[in-house]
């Protein structure tokens, strides 16, 4: 397979009539789900959009989304999943940034109409769906624009992420080297399909001919009703996903005898956590997946993570994927960033050449993460060169809130970092100097909350009387404001 219509080829060729989604009342074998991949290169083209050409994405996870997620690179366009807990302005810059033709959206789409040409709902694209014919995928190429994904900037803005039917493809064959599945296993779609852990899995499963059960919003009591009812298999969520999955099963118990494989991945996991879902999953096995939206996304496994419960091993984040290749910038025994090299890697940020020129080094991309390798090639994190928080699996890049919360007039200085967090792993905590004495942390984060999403929302502010510490070249000394909430803690990330 080299690119995006290979998988929809081989699914319609292999697995014609067997059950490809369920969502909700609804199902489609792999046959009727190809065919409207088909008919969206039709639709595309009937709304003026050429090849090359960029499609937002603005939705709630469906075997609709799914469709688009494929049907639009296989028609030569490159797909914009859009990260639905953005506020506004976040989703106009993504759109205006990529030069998205159209959105189509399940939503009201509102002042995004401004942004693109025209918005297409859900309800518009299906009847235009069903006016349409199928027809032949485009002769697209490896190196081919698939989609831009959009990610936190360190610089405020956030990157498009530029990955190609190459990178995608490639991560589906390490998906199914890292995490295999075969065709007679039904996964469970929990994570957001506009992150790269929701939609990771979407091109392998139609290869192999794997029926996937999609959940349009994570609910974890609708979640174990769907496993124990389709006989689920297998699933990949985030930690937050799996400690709340573990405490409704243990409130409620169901049937999971069907489930395998639990796949985790986007930021750390407690070891209770892992306790209690080797608990409640007794025939799953745990799978600990690190990876980046850079990465299309993943980079390494660790396996059978429930028989390292408590060990030393256990805390690393396992070997390189079969097809990916990683090194620390640091001598050897030494931590230092985290570098990727494969097909895998991104092709770079979607306008951005200097960005680009910093994470792409000598063919190798430089994660941000600070790690070091052990005598067997585990690799194990410890820290994280970029400034960055992961909260419940989302990305925050600290620039981005200091620069809205600097917007505010009540304001002299700032500074953002993450804390320790039991439910989210990190939530984003404000340190602030005021310029006027009367502001508070409730006017300051509300006043956040008109551009920013909720899960980059400060979840605690400091008031400090005094200016912040900084270096000698006069850099805020952010580690020192950090240090009294990581005491005690072996890494500073959680």
């Amino acid at each position: 397979m080299r690119v995006i219509s290979d998988p929809l080829l081989r699914a319609e060729s292999m697995h014609q009539t067997k059950l490809a989604f369920v969502c909700g009342d609804r199902t489609r074998t792999f046959e009727e789900f190809v065919d409207r991949c088909r008919r969206v290169g039709s639709v595309l083209d009937l709304l003026g959009v050429d090849a090359g050409d960029r499609v937002g994405l603005l939705a709630a996870n469906s075997d609709i989304y799914a469709e688009l997620y494929c049907g639009v690179p296989a028609a030569g366009r490159a797909i914009v999943p859009l990260n639905g807990r953005w506020a506004v302005p976040e989703l106009a810059y993504a759109l205006e940034d990529a030069g998205a033709k159209i959105l189509i959206a399940d939503q009201d789409a509102g002042d995004l109409a401004q942004c693109v040409d025209r918005v297409i709902s859900f309800d518009d694209y299906e009847q235009l769906l069903q006016e349409s014919s199928p027809k032949e995928f485009a002769g697209t190429s490896e190196e081919d624009l698939a989609g831009l994904f959009y990610t936190g900037g360190t610089t405020g803005k956030s990157k498009g992420v530029m990955l190609t039917h190459r990178n995608l493809v490639a991560n589906t064959l390490h998906s199914q080297i890292t995490m295999p599945l075969d065709g007679d296993d039904t996964y469970l779609v929990v994570a957001p399909m506009f992150h790269a852990a929701g939609s990771n899995s979407v091109l392998q499963c139609l290869a192999l001919g794997v029926c996937q059960v999609v959940v349009p919003a994570f609910e974890p009591n609708l979640c174990l009703d769907l496993i124990e009812k389709y006989r689920c298999s297998a699933t990949l969520a985030v930690p937050t996903m799996v400690a709340a999955l573990v405490e409704a099963q243990s409130a409620n118990p169901r049937d999971m005898s069907s489930m395998t494989l639990i796949c985790h991945g986007a930021s750390p996991i407690a070891t209770q956590v892992l306790k209690r879902a080797h608990e409640e999953f007794p025939k799953a096995e745990l799978l600990h997946l690190y990876g980046a939206t850079e990465t299309a996304p993943l980079v390494t496994g660790l396996r059978h993570e429930e028989n390292l419960i408590g060990t030393s091993r256990g805390k690393s984040v396992g070997h390189p994927s079969l097809g990916v290749s990683l090194r620390i910038d640091a001598r050897p025994g030494e931590a230092g960033e985290v570098m990727v090299q494969g097909p895998n890697v991104m092709k770079g940020y979607w306008n951005k050449p200097e960005q680009t020129a910093d994470a792409l080094q000598n063919g190798w991309y430089r994660t941000g993460d600070i790690g070091y390798l052990d005598d067997e090639g585990f690799l194990y994190l410890v820290d994280r060169a970029k400034d960055m928080i992961i909260s419940g699996g989302e990305n925050v890049y600290c620039s981005e809130v200091e620069e809205v919360i600097y917007q505010n007039p009540k304001v002299l200085e700032a500074t953002v970092f993450g804390v320790p967090h039991e439910q989210w792993g990190e939530q984003v905590h404000a340190v602030v100097v005021p310029r006027d004495e009367s502001l508070t942390s409730e006017e300051l984060i509300e006043f956040c909350r008109e551009s920013l999403g909720g899960y980059k929302l400060p979840r605690s502010v400091e008031f400090r009387s005094e200016e912040l510490p900084k270096s000698g070249p006069g850099k805020v000394l952010k580690r020192e404001l950090r240090a009294p909430y990581w005491e005690g803690k072996d890494r500073s990330i959680n």
